[in-house]
Order: structure tokens, then sequence, then C-alpha cells
């Protein structure tokens, strides 16, 4: 194994959400487990994904939506790694970077979350149509919109009225404090990796892919 700066200040890029700032702090406190006096000095940056809140998901596969910035000014040299939903990868990762880390991670189920008692025909935000196909098994009459925007901005909208209910990943709620919101658990498959986080760092980094050895 090379050699590693154990006193290492690394320079890392992410969204600018509170809910990835969550996760950037998250995997800082599992690496200082093992390797104590290393900080973090995040860089937050708005993506595509962020600025665009009109554009279905359910149009989208495994695209870079919501990475392609940071991963420009990561390979630019702007940071040495990257922090995001292990499930928002792209696939292929863009030439020149790689997966160094997946944390453990927390639950990854999905929930629906609600105000009261939903009706037959109540209206769910939701943009994945996996997660409504696993509504509708349970209730076939739902109706399901398509919401975009950060969990706030989603909460915002059920707590307003304009939807009965909001569908979101339970380790979302979990990381952002908010697991005293009312909500059930959706049965059936949820995103691949959903929950967990991915460490990205350059293909040519070994000693960021040396450190992040210990997750």
């Amino acid at each position: 194994m090379r050699s590693v700066n154990y006193s290492l200040e690394i320079t890392v890029g992410a969204r600018g959400s509170d809910l990835s700032k969550a996760q950037v702090w998250e995997v800082h406190r599992e690496l200082i487990q093992h390797h104590p006096h290393i900080q973090f000095k995040p860089m937050w940056i708005t993506t595509t994904g962020d600025k665009d809140k009109t554009t279905s998901l359910r149009a989208l596969d495994k695209t870079d939506f919501f990475t392609r910035e940071v991963d420009q000014l990561q390979l630019q040299g702007h940071f040495r790694i990257s922090i995001h939903s292990a499930k928002d990868l792209p696939e292929p990762l863009a030439d020149g970077l790689k997966i160094i880390a997946l944390t453990q991670g927390v639950d990854p189920s999905d929930v629906l979350v609600y105000n009261q008692e939903l009706p037959d025909d109540a209206i769910i935000g939701t943009s994945s149509d996996r997660r409504e196909q696993n509504l509708l098994q349970w209730k076939p009459g739902l109706r399901c919109v398509d919401i975009r925007g950060t969990i706030a901005e989603r909460l915002a909208l059920l707590d307003e009225g304009k939807v009965d209910g909001v569908v979101m990943a339970e380790a979302a709620l979990i990381r952002l404090g908010l697991t005293h919101r009312r909500r059930m658990p959706i049965l059936g498959e949820t995103a691949l990796l959903q929950g967990r986080l991915a460490v990205i760092a350059l293909e040519s980094d070994h000693e960021m892919e040396d450190l992040f050895r210990c997750f």
C-alpha cells in the first residue's frame, strides 16, 4: 500500500442541496473513524439536474443529469474527490473517473409521506415509473403526478395541499432528520444502491484510492 498523508485536507465536490451536504459529512464521519486527522474542504456545485426542474426523470436512464458539472470540474482538477448518491451515478462514469468507495449506507426503502389518510384516488407526487407501479400494486386508483425539486420543495407541495402524498427515499429523511414525518413503506423493488454513497476520484489518483480502502 502506498504511503498516505494522514493529516491531509481533501477538496470535495458535491451538489449544493441540504441532502448532498449531509451526505458529504456522513462520508467524512466514516472516514475519520479510521483517519481522524483528515479534513474535508467542500465545493458546492449546482448541476443540470438541480437547475432543470421540469424534465421528467421517467425519460432518463443512468445519465449524468445530476453529476455533469461535478464531473467536469473534477476532471479539470478543482477537487480530489466527489461524493454522490450511488443511485444517481451515470453508467458508465465519465472517462477518467472511478468509484473508490461505497458506504454501507442507511435504510434503502422507499416511503410514501402523507399528512392525512389517503383516499383511493389520492394524488401522489413521484417522477419514477418504478415507484408508481409499486404504489398502484397497493392502491390501483391512485393518481401519480411528476414532481421535481429538493426534499424540502417536494414536502412543501404536500404541506400546501398540492398533492396528497410524496414518494421519497427513507435514506433522505434519515439524513435530513425528518423521520418525524408521517409515512409508510412502499413494498416492491427499490433503486439499485439506494441509501448508499459513492466516493469518486480520478483514475490516476492512487493516494485517494488507498485512503478510502478502509470503507
